[in-house]
């Protein structure tokens, strides 16, 4: 194995692959060295590769016996699948896997059987990751029944003192997936990655899908079984303070890549990775005291690139505030720039550059990325409440004004359109009358006139003439308006006079049939009476 050639001053170090920090091979649990794992892209009927997606490309890193190696990175720079390839849950593409002295790149499923005790992994989808056929007791016992073990006083009643230490009842024991929450199902799953009580337990955002309080309880949860049984975790997570609490050393990723390795109180306090300090810079700071200590926040535009074709050279590049042109073209290597410390950036922060000759920034670095102090964004704040504050003072103090002139507007407008209509109405009859009167007299002294006067007038004649009539015409048009208006009023006057008249004719009718019948009907019945009284006299 090659150490670090070590220099004065600002000398660039050389590479060093793995490098140690304390201690040696005999600490180490897992190594590795140049992983990659690339999902072929293929198209076609016969199905020809024509390209891939580029999860994983040439990592390297080491875990140490009883130490938490975090791992943080923004979503899709591969941190799942780096999980998945170490625990040999799919098969690398390329590199090399060392666990406990033991090379498992290439071993198959029956070799890699008794090994699946001491690599275990928490999976980040809940509910993908339990059989909703089975119960919770035949889920948890799974590992006991797979790999033969019998634990002290049965499987039974380990499994209830598991479910117990991730905070679920042993009353769960026959219960189904899909009768639990998101929370307890990852619960569940915890307790069957700690069954057989591991040595290598790779967490993919074990505490993501938790409660704040329930968060607390896992984590401590997994600190003292780390202390009781030995455990090494590797903890995949986009909680950066939940990193900082649970790990001793931190790698950032990003598009595929380790950017760098450190140990937690390095990285937080001094990150030397632009990404690293970007990540940072996103840190909430609950004291309020030391709110003023965090001066500015990086806000880095644009997305992450495609993994189907990053770009060249450095691949934070096009993001980066700091990239060169020896950053477009040339990958930086993970080199240990300070004891326990590993970066892979040619302009590393607080450190003297790797390539100090490349001072000109590329021009989509500077459009690239942007500070924003905390202080310009506590003065927006400010600012846009006092404007919402006037916004909404006026528009009280406007409400009851409005209300008022739209009432008198209104009335004021009705009483103009009454009057308008009415002065339309006189000027029509007025203008009706003057027309017949000036008819009347052009007619009586207005000569014949000939042919050839009426050849020899000039064409602005003609078009004075076209004028007066255009305007007699639209004057007669407003007085066929005023008048069929006038009409309309006085035709609906007769009718309701009409109407009324043949309503008062028609009961005074009615009466007087009613005192003729009345006078019918008695004259009547005084014949009827008159005979009878002279057959009666008759007969005496």
């Amino acid at each position: 194995m090659t150490e670090t050639n070590k220099t004065d001053g600002a000398a660039i170090p050389q590479q060093a692959p793995a490098p140690e920090t304390g201690g040696d091979d005999r600490d180490v649990l897992l190594r590795v060295e140049g992983l990659t794992k690339h999902f072929p892209i293929k198209k076609g009927i016969l199905q020809r590769q024509v390209g891939a997606v580029k999860a994983v490309d040439g990592i390297d890193f080491e875990v140490r016996k009883g130490e938490t190696l975090g791992v943080v990175g923004e979503s899709g720079c591969g941190k799942s699948t780096m999980g998945r390839v170490i625990t040999r849950l799919q098969d690398p593409t390329g590199g090399r896997i060392t666990f406990d002295g033991q090379d498992i790149t290439r071993l198959g499923t029956g070799r890699m059987r008794p090994l699946r005790r001491d690599i275990q992994m928490i999976f980040q989808d809940p509910y993908g990751s339990l059989n909703p056929r089975h119960t919770i007791g035949s889920i948890v016992s799974a590992p006991f029944r797979l790999q033969g073990v019998e634990p002290e006083g049965g499987v039974k009643k380990e499994v209830q003192r598991l479910l117990e230490l991730v905070g679920l009842s042993p009353e769960h024991y026959n219960r189904y997936p899909h009768e639990f929450s998101g929370g307890q199902r990852q619960r569940i799953g915890i307790a069957r990655a700690l069954a057989l009580k591991p040595k290598l337990v790779v967490a993919d955002e074990p505490v993501s899908a938790l409660d704040v309080s329930i968060q607390a309880q896992v984590v401590n949860l997994m600190d003292d079984l780390q202390d009781e049984l030995g455990l090494t975790y590797v903890i995949i997570a986009h909680d950066l303070s939940v990193v900082r609490h649970v790990s001793d050393r931190i790698a950032v990723m990003y598009l595929g890549k380790m950017v760098e390795i450190a140990d937690r109180t390095s990285l937080y306090e001094a990150p030397m990775h632009p990404y690293t300090k970007a990540l940072m810079s996103a840190v909430p700071v609950p004291d309020p005291k030391r709110r003023g200590a965090k001066s500015e926040r990086i806000l880095l535009r644009g997305d992450v690139p495609s993994p189907i074709s990053p770009p060249s050279g450095c691949r934070f590049h096009t993001r980066c505030w700091k990239a060169t042109e020896i950053c477009k073209t040339t990958e930086p290597q993970l080199l240990e720039l300070r004891p326990g410390q590993r970066v892979a950036c040619h302009h590393p922060e607080n450190f003297a550059d790797q390539a100090p000759q490349d001072t000109v920034l590329l021009t989509a670095a500077k459009e690239a990325s942007e500070l924003v102090p905390d202080a310009v964004l506590e003065e927006s704040a400010e600012t846009s409440a006092a404007v919402a504050a006037e916004v909404a003072e006026t528009a009280t103090t406007k409400e009851p004004e409005a209300e008022k002139p739209s009432v008198t507007k209104a009335e004021e407008t009705k009483a103009e359109t009454v009057e308008v209509e009415k002065a339309s109405v006189t000027e029509v009859a007025e203008t009706k009358v003057e027309k017949a009167e000036a008819e009347k007299s052009e007619a009586a002294e207005k000569p014949s006139v000939t042919k050839a006067e009426t050849v020899e007038k000039p064409s602005v004649a003609k078009g004075e003439e076209t004028k007066a009539e255009k305007v007699e015409v639209e004057k007669a048009s407003v007085t066929e308006v005023a008048e069929t208006k006038v009409e309309k009023a006085e035709a609906e006057k007769s009718e309701a006079a009409e109407v009324e008249k043949p309503s008062v004719a028609g009961v005074e009718e009615t009466k007087v049939e009613k005192a003729g019948t009345e006078k019918a009907e008695a004259e009547k019945v005084e014949k009827t009476e008159k005979p009878g009284t002279g057959k009666a006299a008759e007969e005496k």
